[in-house]
């Protein structure tokens, strides 16, 4: 998204004014005087507040929510107030997205961005109304638009609702990846394989055991993600600047509530004691716990994913992940995990955010947090990311996972991790006997119990079945198990 230049030679301007003097602003800009000075003190991560479509629609849904209220209440009138409610929903559906320029980024607590949604509203609302942009006696940016309101229960309010928005996104494509699990694990239900401990052979399971452990991993993740994500429904609209509602009429605060709630479709509620949810950023930091979670498990799974099918003749080489580009510039016919590896380094991206957003809620002071603006930043990006990869790593690469049974049966017959499981039926003394003597022979395990005679060919076949080997008689379905974690 390009900044604006106002200087330009030739550029029509208009002229407006602030507590600092006069600029020109350009005329068909729907931005003003504030959002000027914005892009020119914040060019910082060249990422602007029109690129986050859920925040700038949260923007305008608190803005027509107060104006609803304000209109009942007596503080606007019917014309000014059916206009701003128009031009907030036409902001809404997608228009004058580009108008909102400024860095997400900023000094000031969210002033700029709250600024930035107040002057886009106001010039639409005058164009609405009849009157060209920047005539703001007929409809100002803040008498108006931003009556009954102050940045710091707007910008709150609004960055609750757009992070809502983010992570029901995010939950909806690990809704999508824990089903592909599933279907993965339910494929793979009778291929018999070695499980590892410590990247040592273990006790036999089949693989369709360890995909099924991802997607209960994934339920669990999705329960914890969306009792975070309901911390956001309790919002601080009507508080003003501190929390005690000063230049709000009686009722603002419940209705605009209301509103708000019926415009987003969320049950928002009014928190209990504003001047506390004016300075507390709690719920962003116990949401960025649980995204970090996410994130984290999520990268341990690709990690898996990556040793699985690392090789593909010198590795574990136990899965195939589907081949979506050549892996190498000089190596021919090198296909490398590139989508487990993107998935990754989102994760390390997330863990990051979580450093920032625990230091931005530490440093607010008195009964306000300054430095919300990089907490929604943060968690918006880290979201958007993870919902992203996480598409990713569904349909390129988890839905097109194959495997080689026969070789994983034989790696099993022939893994000294196959006396553990003989160990109930021919004793642990014997057990270890067998397993050391495979260890230095290279005999297998189950040769060597034949050949001792400690079981008869017809028992040891009997139990080297695969529901023997892994115990699934005695396992609940991964769709229907009870997760608490």
């Amino acid at each position: 998204m390009t900044r604006p230049a106002p200087d330009e030679p030739h550029t029509p301007t208009r002229t407006e004014h602030d507590l600092l003097g006069e600029r020109e602003v350009p005329t068909d800009a729907y931005w003003g005087i504030h959002t000027l000075r914005a892009v020119e003190n914040f060019p910082i991560t060249g990422r602007v507040i029109g690129q986050d479509p859920h925040l700038v629609r949260a923007l305008v849904d608190v803005k027509q929510a107060a104006t609803l209220a304000n209109l009942e209440l007596g503080v606007l009138d019917a014309e000014r107030a059916d206009a701003i409610v128009a031009a907030c929903r036409e902001i809404a559906d997608g228009a004058l997205h580009e108008q909102f320029v400024v860095d997400v980024v900023q000094g000031g607590a969210g002033t700029s961005t709250n600024m930035n949604a107040n002057e886009v509203v106001a010039n639409r609302a005058l164009e609405l109304l009849g009157h060209a942009r920047g005539d703001y006696a007929h409809c100002h940016p803040n008498t108006h638009v931003n009556a009954s309101q102050s940045t710091n229960d707007v910008y709150p309010t609004a960055v609750n609702i757009a992070t809502r928005r983010w992570i029901m996104a995010l939950c909806a494509e690990l809704e999508r990846l824990r089903d592909a699990f599933a279907a993965k694990a339910a494929e793979f239900r009778d291929v018999v394989k070695m499980g590892r401990t410590q990247l040592q052979d273990a006790v036999p399971m089949t693989l369709g055991q360890e995909f099924a452990t991802y997607s209960v991993m994934l339920t669990e993740d999705l329960e914890r993600l969306r009792e975070s994500a309901d911390l956001l429904l309790e919002v601080n609209l009507g508080a003003t600047a501190v929390g005690t509602g000063l230049n709000a009429p009686v009722g603002y605060a419940d209705l605009a509530v209301r509103h708000l709630a019926q415009i987003t479709g969320y049950d928002l509620v009014s928190s209990p004691d504003l001047v506390e949810a004016t300075q507390d950023v709690g719920q962003f930091v116990h949401l960025s716990g649980v995204l970090k979670r996410v994130a984290v498990k999520l990268s341990k799974v690709c990690n898996d994913l990556r040793l699985l099918s690392s090789g593909p003749r010198a590795g574990l080489g136990e899965i195939k992940l589907p081949p979506v580009q050549a892996g190498s510039s000089i190596m021919p016919g090198k296909v490398n995990p590139v989508i487990p590896e993107v998935v990754n380094q989102v994760a390390f991206q997330i863990v990051g955010n979580d450093v920032s957003i625990s230091m931005a809620a530490e440093a607010g002071q008195l009964q306000l947090n300054a430095f919300e603006p990089v907490i929604a930043q943060r968690l918006s990006e880290g979201a958007r990311n993870l919902t992203h990869a996480v598409a990713v790593l569904t349909d390129r690469c988890v839905t097109g996972i194959t495997t080689d049974p026969a070789l994983l049966r034989a790696r099993v017959e022939n893994s000294i991790g196959l006396a553990t499981a003989l160990n109930p039926r021919i004793g642990y003394e014997a057990a270890t006997r067998i397993a050391t003597e495979a260890a230095l022979t290279g005999a297998s395990v189950a040769d060597l119990v034949l050949a001792a005679g400690l079981l008869g060919r017809e028992e040891l076949e009997e139990l080297l079945k695969p529901e023997n080997l892994t115990a699934q008689k005695i396992q609940t379905s991964p769709t229907t198990q009870e997760t608490s974690r």
